[in-house]
C-alpha cells in the first residue's frame, strides 16, 4: 500500500493530489486523517457533484480516526475522461482509481448515486470492500426510481444550477432544514477559497442522469443481486428525502444480508450534511464494531 503522509490540513485546505490509473486516467483527490490503525474510507459522490461539494465539516470528524479519501470519478470535475453512463461503468473507474493508490481494501461510504456505485463496487471486486455506508439509497430495478420527479430534476438537473434548487432537493422546508442548509452552503463555498475542483460539465450531468434512469428500469429480478454483498452495510437517509424516499432504504435493509438502518428526522437527502456531527458519529461506531 502507498503510504501517504499525515498531515493537519483540513479538507478545507488540503491540496488536491492526482493520481494514474492502469487506465490511463489522472484521477483528482483530497486524502485527510492519518490513523494507519483504519481502513480507508473512500467518498463517492453525489450527482454533478465534485470534490468541492462535501461538507468539510463531515469530512473532518470522519477523519479523525482513519484516512478519508474523496476523488472526482472519470470525466467529473478535474479527472480526465468521458463519465461514463452507467452505474457498473462507475464502479470499475472507481476500482481503477483505489488500485491506483495501492489500496488493497477499503470502507465505502457511498451518497445518492454514490450508493448505487458502492453497491456495484461490492459485486464487481467484493475482495476490495470492507463495510459498506449507503446514505439516500435505493437498490437497482426497484419500482418507482426510473428517474426523478419534475420538481427534482429541475432543481439540480438544470443547465445552470442554482442554490434554491440545490436546497429544495436536498434540505425539508422547514425553518430547521433551510437552515441547515444555508448553513452548508456556507461551508462548502466559504470555507475553500484557493484550489477549487473544475466545475462538472453537461456530459457529467446526462451520463450520470442516464445511468440514474437505467438503475431504476423496475426489475424485481435485480433485487436478487442484493444477496450477493455480504459486507456488513448502515444503510441511512433522511426521513423526508424527495429523490431517493426512505421507503427504498427500508427495501435494501430487508433485503441485504447483513444490514443495519437508520433514518434522521426532519431531513431530507442532505440529511448528512443537515445532522453531521451524529451522523460522522454513527459511521464511525459502525465501522469500528
Amino acid at each position: 500500500m502507498i503510504v501517504m503522509e499525515g498531515q493537519m490540513d483540513t479538507y478545507a485546505t488540503v491540496e488536491t493530489q492526482t493520481v494514474t490509473a492502469a487506465n490511463g486516467i489522472s484521477y483528482a483527490y483530497r486524502s485527510v486523517g492519518s490513523d494507519d490503525q483504519a481502513l480507508p474510507l473512500v467518498l463517492l459522490q453525489h450527482f454533478r457533484g465534485n470534490l468541492d461539494n462535501w461538507d468539510p465539516a463531515l469530512v473532518d470528524m470522519l477523519a479523525q480516526r482513519r484516512r478519508v479519501i474523496a476523488f472526482d470519478s472519470v470525466g467529473v470535475g478535474a479527472t480526465d475522461g468521458r463519465t461514463p453512463n452507467t452505474m457498473a461503468g462507475m464502479a470499475d473507474d472507481a476500482i481503477e482509481f483505489i488500485d491506483a493508490l495501492g489500496m488493497e481494501r477499503v470502507d465505502l461510504l457511498g451518497f445518492s448515486i454514490g450508493s448505487f456505485v458502492a453497491q456495484e463496487m461490492a459485486l464487481h471486486r467484493p475482495d476490495v470492500v470492507n463495510r459498506i455506508v449507503l446514505a439516500s439509497a435505493a437498490p437497482r430495478g426497484a419500482a418507482g426510481m426510473h428517474g426523478w420527479r419534475t420538481d427534482i430534476i429541475e432543481g439540480v438537473g438544470a443547465r445552470e444550477a442554482t442554490a434554491e434548487g440545490y436546497l429544495h432537493a436536498f434540505f425539508c422546508d422547514t425553518p430547521e432544514g433551510l437552515d441547515a442548509g444555508q448553513a452548508l452552503l456556507g461551508r462548502i463555498y466559504g470555507e475553500r477559497t484557493v484550489g477549487r475542483d473544475v466545475p462538472t460539465s453537461w456530459q457529467t450531468r446526462q451520463a450520470q442522469y442516464d445511468a440514474v434512469t437505467e438503475w431504476g428500469i423496475p426489475n424485481h429480478a435485480m433485487l436478487e443481486r442484493l444477496q450477493g454483498i455480504k459486507q456488513s452495510v448502515f444503510v441511512a437517509n433522511g426521513d423526508s428525502d424527495p429523490m431517493i424516499p426512505p421507503r427504498y432504504s427500508y427495501l435494501l435493509a430487508g433485503l441485504l444480508p447483513d444490514a443495519r438502518l437508520k433514518i434522521y428526522a426532519d431531513a431530507a437527502h442532505g440529511f448528512l450534511f443537515q445532522y453531521h456531527d451524529e451522523f460522522a458519529d454513527d459511521v464511525d461506531t459502525f465501522l469500528r464494531i
